[in-house]
């Protein structure tokens, strides 16, 4: 994430700043043009027609959007159709998409649960929990729980390759075929010095979280994805969700395509192949605890509704645990990273909390704002050279909360859960 990206997503929905420009909207004609699945109440029509430019202006071809308000689903929209089987299929609000880095707040809030049961603590050393030797850097045993989650755990991919992107060096440094795992991505990384003293700053990393996922299965006992699945989303009768696979053959019933005008050669085999960089490109599995779900825009905001509601998954200590400022304190911009959040506090003496999500075929961004809104969109596809940002989704559906006259009562969860 770049700094840039950083200062946008500081504002999040709190309407401190005007959507960016974007040069002239597209007619009418194309934005309903759109082929469009699900419920729009009129009054929340400043979303959707908002949602309809940003996807025409960026040739987008599935989206979905989700808009909730006090813990109702009030918006559940799908954007778009692609071909499966010869057939063309509309993107439905319940289609699946990669998430990409919403899933740090599954990971974050994982280890709070665990913390909360009392199998782990926060300030636990990772060395020690997962069996890290610390001889290439002692300073690897003073990075802690909090510090993985909170991203001041040492690693920066600016200096070093982000070892998540990385296969095809790790695999040659270690003499392996592709594709390469989780543990040979921690060999590789434990035998490397990290780029900064745990807890001086904060730097964004992936392999943080990768580690945090395999700290909940030594903890838990059962996989990561399982763990998930069983004690925070089947509480709260979210079961669509799952893990990501990397092959378009892979993908499940109800996922959608992803796009990219890249490719890249495959990291899933040896093969050499030069394939599109969704799809191989990149190994989906890897990515789990940092990026590995795929979901809907109704799932991740029925997710969001689980940080309102002390007692259904976490209580009232680990919620707040889970928005706490880090040692690194605020950043300039008046916010901070939680466990699996952007954090800054709002107009109304609550809390803002935001993630986007980003990686080749994917964007996505969730955000819990003021006054109980919530809203969530994904999308088949991210900037690339020569594309208009995606980072201005955030406030373009903030300043959509403005054209909101009367919020409607109508509850969708029940149609899509």
């Amino acid at each position: 994430m770049t700094m840039l990206t950083r200062r946008r997503l500081l504002q999040a929905g709190a309407g401190l700043v005007p959507a960016v420009a974007l040069g002239a909207r597209p007619a009418e004609a194309e934005t309903a043009a759109i082929p469009t699945t699900g419920v729009v109440p009129s009054a929340l029509a400043g979303f959707d027609s908002a949602m309809k430019t940003f996807i025409t202006e960026r040739n987008i071809s599935c989206a979905q959007l989700a808009v909730a308000k006090g813990g109702k689903i009030l918006l559940a929209r799908g954007y778009g159709a692609y071909t499966k089987a010869g057939a063309s299929v509309l993107v439905q609000p319940t289609s699946l998409f990669r998430i990409a880095s919403l899933s740090k707040s599954l990971t974050g809030a994982a280890l709070a649960r665990l913390a909360q049961d009392g199998k782990v603590s926060l300030g636990a050393k990772v060395s020690t929990l997962l069996g890290l030797s610390t001889t290439a850097d002692p300073r690897l045993a003073n990075v802690t729980v909090w510090r993985l989650l909170q991203h001041t755990g040492g690693w920066n991919r600016d200096v070093t390759p982000d070892p998540l992107w990385n296969d095809t060096n790790i695999a040659a440094a270690l003499d392996l075929s592709l594709p390469v795992g989780h543990a040979d991505i921690i060999k590789y990384v434990s035998a490397r010095k990290l780029d900064f003293d745990p807890g001086a700053k904060y730097v964004y990393s992936n392999y943080g979280y990768m580690l945090a996922g395999r700290v909940i299965e030594k903890i838990s006992g059962m996989s990561y994805e399982s763990y998930i699945r069983q004690q925070l989303l089947s509480p709260v009768g979210i079961s669509r969700m799952r893990l990501g696979r990397s092959l378009r053959s892979q993908a499940f019933s109800t996922e959608v395509p992803y796009e990219s005008k890249y490719t890249r050669k495959s990291v899933v085999d040896d093969s050499g192949a030069v394939v599109p960089f969704p799809f191989g490109g990149f190994n989906m599995p890897n990515q789990d605890a940092n990026g590995g779900w795929v979901a809907s825009a109704v799932d991740m905001v029925k997710w969001g509704f689980v940080f309102d509601a002390p007692g259904v998954v976490l209580n009232k200590t680990s919620i707040s645990r889970v928005f706490a400022k880090p040692e690194t304190g605020v950043n300039s911009g008046g916010s901070w990273y939680g466990l699996g959040w952007h954090v800054r506090n709002n107009n109304v003496g609550t809390l803002n909390t935001w993630h986007n999500g980003s990686m080749p075929g994917t964007f996505s961004f969730l955000a819990r704002v003021q006054n109980g809104v919530s809203y969530c969109a994904i999308f088949n596809r991210r900037e690339e050279e020569g594309s208009p940002d995606f980072d201005v989704i955030d406030p373009i559906l903030g300043k959509a909360i403005s054209t909101v006259k009367t919020w409607p009562t109508t509850d969708l969860t029940s149609r899509y859960f």
